[in-house]
């Protein structure tokens, strides 16, 4: 009878546990939805939006649930997810902001050739430095959580060995931004915009001959399939890079208590920033890793080499400078702190 009272007991614990543990999950009193445009199996969710969402549930202690949906299942295309959470259909996206050419200028210098060059964590790092006092004004309508960027755009080609600007002239290649469409312009070849779900069968029926992306989006796109070579800078120096935002609906935002926004608050800090850049590295270097094992070649091109890119991309620098400077805002300034905010933080 002892030993059967004890496993009554026992069970009757074990059910109350459940019991409570569900009614926990139930009581979150603050539910977000999280759109975004990849699959659920891209390290973009896998390895930083799931844990930056569980540790925001953590910190908010049981009061908030997020719930993620990938693959654009709420409906719309990528370029959408800004106005999305915008008009408050979503509660929070992770877009590209180039997917919206020109609604982020300011934020943009941190995209460009020779001024983003291998470094992933400095940049996110440096974007928070400069946030309040220079990139704030590019995000009416939405409170951003975190600004970050990935390794950097690489050359990917279907069957052309790169070396040089020359070798680039007269090819159509694929860029999600608009800077990222004078790097193309400035290389002697033609951009084609597309969000990046859609560069496999244009790679595949031969639309484009290549495009600029990181390594990391090889093995959830199976970009090895479709292309034969990868090629970056010597010191891994990439052509410009891509900035994305997990952005949350401003109105939702300002009805949230001081403790719940200071729990996403917590979870979006620069410990956090800094490991952002090295998920994105650590992807990176497995993307590329799997490309070699498909037989795919990496050219990693000479100092010299490098240097003639590097040349022929500056004029990209100053057309963003001449653009933006249009608009009121002094783009000199902003290339000269983007810079030295990148190389402060280059050794955290």
């Amino acid at each position: 009878m002892t030993i059967l009272k004890s496993l009554s007991t026992l069970a009757t614990g074990l059910v109350l546990g459940l019991v409570s543990v569900q009614a926990s999950f139930a009581q979150a009193e603050f539910e977000f939805k999280l759109h975004h445009f990849l699959s659920a199996k891209a390290p973009a969710q896998s390895k930083m939006l799931e844990p930056w969402a569980r540790a925001v549930e953590a910190n908010s202690g049981g009061r908030v649930s997020i719930e993620i949906y990938p693959s654009m299942t709420l409906g719309g295309r990528p370029p959408e997810l800004i106005n999305q959470v915008r008009d408050g259909v979503v509660d929070l996206v992770w877009t590209v902001n180039g997917y919206t050419p020109g609604l982020f200028p300011r934020t943009e210098v941190f995209e460009l050739p020779n001024v983003f060059i291998n470094d992933p964590k400095a940049a996110n790092l440096a974007m928070a430095d400069l946030f309040e006092s220079d990139l704030a004004a590019d995000y009416k309508g939405v409170e951003v959580m975190f600004l970050h960027v990935h390794a950097g755009n690489g050359i990917h080609m279907r069957d052309t060995a790169v070396r040089s600007p020359a070798d680039l002239a007269g090819m159509k290649m694929r860029i999600p931004t608009r800077t990222g469409a004078w790097v193309i312009e400035a290389l002697g070849a033609s951009p084609a915009a597309m969000p990046v779900p859609e560069l496999p069968p244009a790679l595949q029926k031969g639309v484009i001959d290549g495009a600029f992306i990181p390594w990391e989006i090889i093995p959830p796109l199976k970009i090895q399939e479709q292309t034969e070579y990868q090629i970056e800078g010597a010191g891994k120096r990439r052509f410009g890079t891509t900035v994305f935002q997990v952005s949350m609906n401003s109105a939702r935002w300002g009805g949230l208590p001081e403790d719940i926004q200071k729990a996403f608050r917590d979870a979006s800090g620069p410990e956090w920033l800094a490991e952002v850049g090295d998920i994105w590295r650590a992807s990176d270097e497995f993307g590329i890793k799997m490309a070699q094992e498909s037989g795919n070649t990496l050219i990693t091109l000479s100092d010299a080499e490098t240097a003639v890119f590097t040349e022929t991309l500056e004029p990209v620098v100053d057309r963003w400078i001449g653009e933006v400077s249009s608009k009121g805002i002094d783009g000199a300034a902003l290339v000269a702190k983007a810079r030295a905010a990148m190389a402060a933080r280059a050794s955290d």
